[in-house]
Formats: structure tokens, sequence, C-alpha cells
């Protein structure tokens, strides 16, 4: 067993002897894809969403140096009809790049060349290296000599681009290694496969010619690899249910991306680490990722602000992850930023409507922190307001209310159509932003015999109450009251709580005034 060839099972049998949800369809859909013009694939998806643990599943299924039969027996994989075909059958090289860029040498590329060489020199001593040999000419000739083509996995192939800019001496080499490895003749040839992963996609400088006959499988563009990445509805109700674990709770937290033909993705290890934790909070603070995006959200790009204030509010933003280099370094405009907070998971991406959004509390939480760090004054006050409203709401206190909402729509003008009942809805949604944690929002929920503007339906296990809005333009708060009792806005929700606040909520279009009403609803809601 080398560093980096035939490396063995151990690193998936650490995975299987932990909890451990079956992702092994992943192998199926490589097996497809080997020995074809498609055997080039590249995974791309945020951190913490389980790449490394697929690569090192990868490898323990393809490595022809261990006998992996029991750890696969009882998967999904163990079912599909090119299990034992390609079970154990291929000589493996493993590279996690992550080992090599803590020095940050001039000399690194050279470095994984010679490691990567040696190692496997070692392992097939019988075949000489000759005087010239680098890497790929030393694989050729042990695959010519053994009639076996190798599988290359990279975990974390982008690294390097993450840490030196393009242009430097490091990257070109770098991209020049690449080219040499995977666009050469001679790599048809030499790999079965070769599967790579990353948090962004292949850069479209430099790299992209280097690398353009690789597959991508993205945050943005994710295909076949769509359900690998992440854990479904299912698999988290399931390891609740097992764990003694409020799945909505789990669902507030660490729900709400949207991968390709996936429409509701939760983030892996923050939901096993709440399991482990017995407890929901914000991990991500633990992986560092608050610091990569410090620097981006601070662009304030076509307003950019006003964007994050909107998502925040849980609205949504149109974005195109179209132009986007993918090269950290090259960040020019709103839609660049958007993108790169998709990558990173920052964000979850709506492929259908080209639209993006903030997916859950625990990245609504990081946002916030990292909008506090970058001293974004005008977000920061409206989040401290929010906090404020809410507050007001439910003590009751109208007068305290309709001034919230007041400065809230002279302050959110630059977004919003002031005059108008839709914009004074999202203008709401964004002054109880602080709700988001403890109500699910319902904006022209139907109830009753209408539909009320906004309804704030208190989460499972939150001892507050609902709260029914109607906002009424020109007219008065009092009406707005009315319309609630009249049209019993609040039907629906008895079934959830008996504990209901009706607020009325109107503004006069010549003197911008907000005046506000809230009332208890009565114990027979009559």
């Amino acid at each position: 067993m080398g560093a980096y060839i035939n490396i063995g099972n151990k690193g998936f049998r650490e995975s299987r002897n932990s909890e451990y949800v079956d992702k092994s369809g992943l192998i199926a859909v490589v097996n497809q894809t080997l020995f074809t013009e498609q055997k080039f694939s590249c995974v791309t998806r945020c951190r913490r969403f389980g790449k490394s643990m697929a690569a090192k599943m990868l490898a323990a299924y393809y490595d022809c140096s261990c006998d992996s039969h029991e750890l696969f027996a009882d998967l999904m994989i163990a079912n599909d009809p090119s299990f034992e075909k390609h079970l154990n059958q291929y000589p493996v090289i493993y590279l996690d790049l992550t080992n090599f860029i803590s020095d940050k040498d001039d000399d690194i590329v050279v470095r994984i060349d010679a490691e990567l060489l040696s190692d496997i020199n070692k392992a097939y001593s019988d075949i000489p290296r000759e005087e010239g040999d680098d890497l790929m000419k030393y694989l050729l000739r042990v695959s010519e000599a053994t009639q076996h083509q190798f599988i290359f996995i990279i975990d974390e192939w982008d690294a390097i681009c993450r840490e030196f800019e393009a242009g430097t001496e490091v990257m070109d080499r770098y991209v020049g290694w690449l080219r040499r490895m995977f666009k050469s003749v001679d790599a048809v040839r030499v790999f079965a496969g070769v599967y790579m992963t990353g948090i962004l996609p292949i850069k479209k400088y430099k790299t992209q010619s280097a690398l353009n006959n690789f597959q991508e499988y993205s945050m943005v563009s994710p295909g076949a690899m769509a359900p690998f990445f992440g854990f479904t509805k299912d698999e988290v109700r399931y390891l609740a249910k097992k764990h003694g674990m409020d799945f909505d709770e789990l669902e507030k937290w660490y729900d709400g991306y949207q991968i390709g033909s996936q429409p509701s993705m939760f983030n892996p290890n923050s939901v096993m680490t709440a399991i482990r934790e017995q407890w929901c909070d914000s991990f991500w603070a633990k992986t560092g990722a608050t610091d990569a995006i410090s620097g981006y959200i601070n662009m304030n790009y076509d307003g950019l602000k006003d964007d994050i204030i909107s998502m925040l509010a849980g609205g949504r933003c149109e974005v195109n992850p179209v132009g986007f280099k993918n090269d950290l370094s090259q960040i020019n405009s709103r839609d660049d930023v958007l993108t790169v907070l998709i990558h990173l998971g920052y964000l979850s991406y709506d492929r259908r409507e080209k639209e993006c959004y903030v997916p859950n509390r625990e990245v609504a939480g990081e946002l916030v922190n990292a909008v506090k760090e970058n001293n974004w004054t005008v977000v920061s006050d409206a989040i401290q307001k929010s906090r404020r409203l809410l507050q007001a709401t439910l003590d009751c206190n109208a007068e305290a209310v309709a001034n919230a909402i007041e400065a809230a729509h002279s302050e959110h003008t630059s977004i919003l159509s002031y005059n108008d009942e839709n914009s004074m809805a999202c203008v709401l949604s964004i002054a109880y932003y602080y709700a988001h944690g403890d109500y699910i929002f319902h904006r022209e929920l139907a109830s009753g015999k209408g539909y009320a503007d906004l309804v704030l339906l208190p989460r499972r296990n939150v001892d507050k109450p609902a709260l029914v809005i109607e906002l009424k333009y020109g007219h008065s708060a009092e009406e707005a009251i009315s319309q609630i009792k009249e049209r019993r806005y609040w039907e629906k929700l008895t079934d959830h709580t008996a504990d209901i606040l009706l607020v009325g909520i109107c503004y006069d279009r010549e003197s911008k005034k907000h005046d506000c009403i809230i009332e208890k609803a009565a114990p027979n809601h009559s």
C-alpha cells in the first residue's frame, strides 16, 4: 500500500464504521463513464457536502490492492449490474491536493509530480524508470507493461487555484501539469477513468483549455451527480427518527439547497454534527467558510447590499452565473459575487427560474456574521431594527410597530416602489427578517374567504403566537382588522395554534404616514 497508489479502503471503512448515509449510487454513474469519452469527471460542491467521503468511497471500490466486497455488500451499488465488473479491478492513484498547499512554495507542482512518480515506481519496482521520465511517461510505460489502465482520483483539484492567482509561475506550472496529465493522447491510453472534486468549477482562464475534456457537475449544473452530495428529506427524516431529533428543526436549519433535479437538499456535515451534538446550531463557523466570502460581499456591485437584504428576508434575486470565470481573483460584477456565493454554498440556485436565495437558517446566520464583519451598517442596523419590531408586535405595541414599518418602508425605497401594496408586503418581509428563526412566512396565504397578505406561522416547539398581517393602502388600520375578521383569515391557523395576533397596517400615499392596530384573536375566533 502506497502513499498515493493503491491506498486501500481504510478511509471508506472509517466512514462505514460511523453513521453512514448510502451514496453508493454515485459509483454506478461513474462506472458508466469508464473507457468512454466521458471518463474525465469533475464534481464541484461547497465545503462539507461529502466530496472527500465520496472520493474515498470510489478509491475503496476500484482499488485492486484490497477486497472491499463486505464494505459494499449491503449498499445500493451492490444491486447494480456493473458492481462486480469493476469492483477492486484497477490500480488507483489518489491525490489530495490540500496536503501540498500549506507551504505555498513555488516548487509545489514539481513536488507533486516527483512524489507521485516515486511512490508509483516503488509499487512497480520491476518496471524501471528511465532518465527524463516525468509522471505521465512512467504511467504510460507501466500501463503498457501491465496492460492495466489506472483510475486517478484527485480531491480538491482547485486547491492550488484558490491559493495562487492566475498568471503566477505556480499557476502556469499547474496548468501545464494538468494539460500533460489529462489532455495528451497518452491520457486516453493510461486512464480508465479520472474523477476530480473541488469547490469551484474548472476555470475558464487557461485551465479551461487544459481540462475542456472533463464533464463538469457543479452546484449550478449538477447533472446525474445531483442526488449524491447532500442529504435528501427522506434521508434526514430517517436520521431524525433514529436519533430522536426534531426533523422540523433540522429542516429549518440545514435544508433549502436546490441542486439540479433535487428540489430539497440538506447540508450533510451540519446534519451529522447536529445529531452528534443533539442540538441544532450553525456549524459553518467552524469550517472557516465565512472568511472565504468576507471580501466578496463587501463589493457592492449594482446594489448587491440591497439584494442581500432582500434575500435575508426570504426574497429571491435574478442571477446569471454563465459569465463568471470561476476564478476568485476575477470578481467583476454583481453576478460574479452571487455566483461565487452559490458555489460556496451561501446561496442556493434555482436553475429553472435563474434565481438565487438564502437556503436556510444556518446560512442566513453566517451571512449576517459576514455582514457584521464587513461593517455593513445598513444591513446590521436593519437586523437590529427587525428584532425590535418583532418584539413590539408580540407586545402588541401598535405605535412602535407603525413607526418601525414606516421607517423600513422609507429605507428600502431604493429597491421597491413606494406606493404599491405588493412592494409594501416585500418591505414587511424585510422588516420582519428576524422572525425567520421562529416563524414560517406565507405571502398571500389562502385562508378563510380570501388571501391574507402576510402570515407568520410559528415553527414547531416555538411558544409564540401566529401573526396575521393585513395591509391597506389608502384605507385605515380598522378596515384592515375588519377584513381579517370578516374573511376569517385566521381559520386555517387554528390547526397549528390557538394563540393568534391580528395585525392591521395602513399607510397614506400623501403623508406616507403608517398606522397600526393589533388585536388578540378571541378564543372562539369569531
